[in-house]
């Protein structure tokens, strides 16, 4: 029973002792087999820059609509001889269109004989006043006659009753006629308003082009009816000037206060993939619209198209440019992300790594991170001590969303500094790993170069 008990209590000495050696053996083998990417540090310069999207649109639009319904009968023809359609370059007073005239024709022609009606009557009515004015001539002199004879034995007073009756009559009808004059005449006003305004629907069913512009859209066709309610329809949408574009850039609240008119612009456009157009802010609108509680606004790009390229309703990739730094140290972004190990740090480095302040802007937006908007801070870097790795403290300045500035009186021009880590095969190389394959990083930092494009 002891010789068991002895075995036994040698053997779990024996297991503990191995291990022992296994996991320092192992602990070796895995301090050896991983190396740290380096990166040297950088002088150059640093475009700081707020990233949008947006649409191209002409600078001036003009929406020709129909103020009467009826049928498109026909299409006018464009400067060049060609039926007016997409793209057509037509001049001020150029027929775009015309609708069915035919009940528009009528109504002229019946406020037409309206006002011939109108103006027969004021010659009626004239006439007649002056023959009423002729029995008030009449009527006048048989009163002033008995007048002068008054009742007696020559002039019954019947007769005289009857010439002042017939006296005031006549008077009372001249009032009469001329009454009926004025109103004739203001029914030829009348008739003469009518005429004018069937007259002028019936001009309404020619479309004119009000401005000298390019047709960029044609929104009927030849049979379609158009109806003209409280609201016009739209028939033909016409660009002023499409030499001179505009990009309509939606912003994000965080980045405006970085947004100023006249600030430089540059932006791509995909059908012109490795073109930079260049453009200016012309106005900030303050109209801010929300989209599931993100605030937005609209900016005004202006910019020049005097070749023609941008044609409307192109998405457009705009940067804009907040700040231009010349001569400063530049790190990957990676290198300000990535944590080494416990066991990777070198005695008498710190222990705890400073936090990097730029971490702490993750919540805000892409566009703030590309330009720099985070405040600036300190933060650490990390370069080669031996096979192990020690903490620089460096101020971090702005980023253009994969290089960043930094400041520090320990680091030089061309300095290594780590930004990742990768293992090596038994003979000591890098190894190769399948690129489709998981890959996982130690240290909590981005580790490989994908780090890079991320802001620190």
């Amino acid at each position: 029973m002891n010789r068991i008990i002895k075995y036994g209590v040698l053997a779990a000495v024996s297991l503990a002792i191995l291990a022992l050696v296994a996991s320092a053996y192992l602990k070796h083998n895995g301090k050896d087999s991983v190396s740290f990417r380096t990166v040297p540090v950088k002088r150059g310069d640093l475009i700081a820059t707020i990233g949008a999207t947006g649409t191209v649109e002409p600078e001036e639009v003009v929406d020709v609509g129909a103020q009467v319904a009826g049928r498109i009968v026909a299409f006018g023809k464009d400067e060049s001889g060609k039926t007016v359609d997409y793209g057509s370059r037509v001049e001020e007073g150029t027929i775009l269109a015309q609708i069915d005239d035919s009940l528009y024709s009528a109504d002229v022609a019946q406020s037409k004989a309206q006002l011939e009606q109108a103006k027969a009557a004021v010659l009626r009515a004239e006439a007649d006043l002056g023959q009423m004015q002729a029995k008030l001539f009449q009527a006048e002199r048989d009163w002033s006659r008995a007048k002068k004879l008054g009742p007696s034995d020559a002039l019954s007073q019947s007769d005289y009753d009857a010439a002042v009756s017939a006296y005031d009559v006549a008077k009372a009808n001249v009032a009469v006629g001329k009454a009926a004059i004025v109103q004739a005449k203001e029914s030829v006003a009348q008739a003469t308003a009518n005429l004018r305004r069937a007259q002028q629907n019936l001009d309404y069913c020619t479309i004119k082009s009000p401005v000298r512009g390019v047709i960029i859209d044609r929104r009927v066709n030849i049979g379609q009816t158009v109806v003209s309610s409280l609201n016009a329809p739209s028939l033909f949408l016409i660009a002023k000037d499409l030499k001179r574009m505009q990009v309509w850039v939606s912003v994000n609240e965080a980045d405006i206060g970085n947004i100023n008119p006249g600030q430089a612009v540059n932006f791509t456009v995909d059908a012109f993939p490795g073109q930079i157009f260049q453009g200016e802010v012309g106005k900030i609108r303050l109209n801010a619209t929300m989209t599931q509680n993100v605030v937005t606004y609209t900016i005004e790009v202006i910019t020049d198209n005097s070749d023609g390229k941008l044609l409307p309703y192109l998405t457009a990739n705009a940067k804009f440019l907040v700040s231009n730094l010349s001569n400063v140290l530049l790190v990957p972004n990676a290198a300000l992300r990535w944590i080494p190990q416990p066991d990777q740090i070198a005695p008498g480095s710190r222990s705890v790594p400073e936090r990097n302040s730029a971490l702490e802007g993750a919540g805000r937006s892409k566009a703030s991170a590309e330009a720099g908007q985070e405040e600036v801070g300190r933060g650490n870097v990390w370069v080669l001590q031996g096979a192990l790795v020690k903490a620089i403290s460096v101020r971090i300045g702005m980023s253009d969303g994969s290089m960043t500035e930094i400041q520090s009186d320990e680091l030089k021009e061309g300095t290594p500094v780590v930004v990742g880590e990768q293992a090596k095969d038994v003979a000591g190389a890098p190894s190769t790993t399948n690129p489709f394959a998981p890959q996982f990083f130690r240290g909590g930092g981005s580790g490989g170069g994908g780090g890079g494009a991320r802001r620190p």
